[in-house]
This record gives C-alpha cells, sequence and structure tokens, in this order.
C-alpha cells in the first residue's frame, strides 16, 4: 500500500541559509506522526513544502505517489490539510462566512451543505454568526481546524496546534486529532509540546535542518537508554545494591528508597533480581518498568546528533 506522504531527500536554501538540508520521511494513513526539534530547525519550512506552499531546492514529495510538481502542486493540495500556528481567520467575517470562504475556494460541491456539516462536527454552530475577531484563542484554533478540514482531506499538517491554549481547549483539539487517525487521516503533528506527543504520537522524528532521529517512542527509548526496572523498597536501597548484583545487571543506581537498574532483557531480568533480594532479606514494595520521558529522549538525540 503506497504511503499517504513521502518526502525524500527534501532540501530548501534561502540564498545562502540552508533551512532543510537532506530531510526524508514517510506518513502513512492511519498514523499520527510528530515532528519535533528546537527553534529554527526547519519544521516550519518542512511543512511548507509538504504542503506545496514552496518548492524544496532539492528533493521529492510524493502524495499517495503522486509526486508534487509545480504542475501538480495545485490539484494535489487539495488532498491536503495544513493548519498553521497562527489561525489566520479574517477577523471582520463570522465562523460561517469565513468556512464559505474555504469552502468556495476548494470548489465543493454544495458548498453550504458543507459548511453546515462541518460546523455541527466541531460542535460550533451555536456559533456560526459570532465574527471571528469575538472568539477566544481556542474557539479560533477550532474554527481553523474546521476550516483545515473542511474538504476532507487525506493528509493534515498541523503546526503547533495547541500552543498557548489552556489546557481544556488542547484536551478538545487532541481529542479531535485522535478522531482523524480513526477516520485513516494521516496527521503530521509538528510542536514542542513533548506530553501531547508522549500521549498521541504513533511515531516521531526529531528534527535538526536534516531529520537526526526517527522511530516510535519506544524503539528510540530503547535505542538510547535500553532496558531498566525500579525496585522499590521499604527501606533506603542503598543497602540492597549489592545484593542486586548478578547476570545482565549493567547497571545500579540507588536513590532514597528506589534502586534504578540497567537490564539487558527486563523480562528475564526482573524475576530473577525480585528472588535475588528477598534471599538476601529485602523488603519490596513494588518492581516497574522504568521508561526514560519523552523529553530525555529528545533532548539526547539532540545532545549527541544521533543518525537516523
Amino acid at each position: 500500500m503506497r504511503a499517504a506522504l513521502t518526502a525524500t531527500r527534501l532540501t530548501r536554501r534561502f540564498g545562502e541559509r540552508v533551512a532543510v538540508d537532506d530531510a526524508s520521511l514517510t506518513l502513512e494513513a492511519g498514523e499520527i506522526f510528530a515532528l519535533l526539534g528546537p527553534n529554527g530547525a526547519g519544521k516550519t519550512t518542512t511543512l511548507r513544502m509538504l504542503a506545496g506552499l514552496i518548492e524544496p531546492t532539492s528533493g521529492t514529495v510524493m502524495i499517495g505517489g503522486e509526486s508534487m510538481t509545480r504542475a501538480s502542486a495545485p490539484r494535489l493540495r487539495g488532498r491536503i490539510g495544513f493548519l498553521t500556528e497562527a489561525p489566520g481567520l479574517w477577523d471582520r467575517l463570522t465562523v460561517r462566512q469565513n468556512l464559505m470562504v474555504y469552502a468556495e475556494l476548494h470548489g465543493l460541491d454544495r458548498p453550504a451543505r458543507a459548511v453546515d456539516a462541518t460546523l455541527d462536527l466541531f460542535g460550533i454552530r451555536d456559533r456560526a454568526g459570532d465574527a471571528a475577531a469575538q472568539l477566544s484563542k481556542g474557539l479560533k484554533q477550532r474554527v481553523a481546524l474546521a476550516r483545515t478540514l473542511l474538504h476532507e482531506p487525506q493528509v493534515v499538517l498541523l503546526d503547533e496546534p495547541t500552543s498557548g491554549l489552556d489546557p481544556e481547549s488542547a484536551r478538545d483539539l487532541r481529542g479531535l486529532v485522535l478522531r482523524l487517525r480513526e477516520q485513516g487521516r494521516a496527521v503530521l503533528l509538528s510542536t514542542h509540546n513533548l506530553d501531547e506527543v508522549e500521549r498521541i504520537a504513533d511515531r516521531v522524528a526529531v528534527l535538526r535542518r536534516t531529520v537526526v532521529a526517527l522511530g516510535t517512542p519506544a524503539a528510540l527509548r530503547a535505542r538510547l537508554f535500553g532496558a531498566r526496572i525500579r525496585v522499590v523498597f521499604d527501606g533506603p536501597a542503598d543497602a540492597w545494591v549489592a545484593a542486586a548484583e548478578g547476570p545482565g545487571i549493567l547497571e545500579r543506581l540507588a536513590e532514597d528508597n528506589r534502586l534504578s537498574l540497567a537490564v539487558d532483557d527486563a523480562t528475564l531480568r526482573a524475576p530473577e533480581l525480585v528472588v535475588r533480594l528477598v534471599g538476601a532479606g529485602a523488603r519490596i514494595q513494588a518492581v516497574l518498568p522504568e521508561e526514560a520521558s519523552l523529553e530525555q529522549v529528545y533532548l539526547r538525540l539532540l545532545e549527541e546528533g544521533a543518525p537516523a
């Protein structure tokens, strides 16, 4: 089955400045793909190339197996929905008028019906007559996402969709993004919100002009930090550091009543470890898998400049 979107060796220069350098990624239908990177890493430039708004200096973008060229871009853009970081609504127009403009720009049959259906889908029919300027930031973002999806695109690009939103609005927007995955859409999410990525992303790419790492959060954790086990005792953990030594135990770190261990195989070593500790007289409260946070993974990747 063809990928919904494929970017191969994308490079974009602005004069002497290289904004994106030899970046490649694929986006499958029914997945949420997160694009991470520091400010100035080239994320927005990459999204603009993927959306067909600017041409790459070199490299290719394919939508559903069809190459994005100067000639094909106007047509292929109809398969893409792009939510920019700023909602970009016309403040003096009502919510309905904002959506109608885009329905007509996309040449939709029965644009009024499409707008009504979208107002209902996003729960904003009661605000249809309000001027965009009167809306809260969360509502503006909801309307902007409704506009992005009005023409039912199969590829959805979201640039910092929850930036500046209150927790309730951010939660609502995450719910809408998850609904897109359930509908089989391909969603690429560019964000600095690592907690958000942790909750919803299937795969992650870290960009710093080029893609320095790509994979599932679990695979990136395993590659950088390996398997770890945490043992919680009813007293100080340092009393049991020596007893924890054994086959497959690569590292032992005690802190308060917790012992953190790097192991070669958590499933194999955890039962062995418990037997040794209990045999030595330890009173164990819990044995848990220990995972590095996505923030730790992200920062390690940026520090090491790990290859993709």
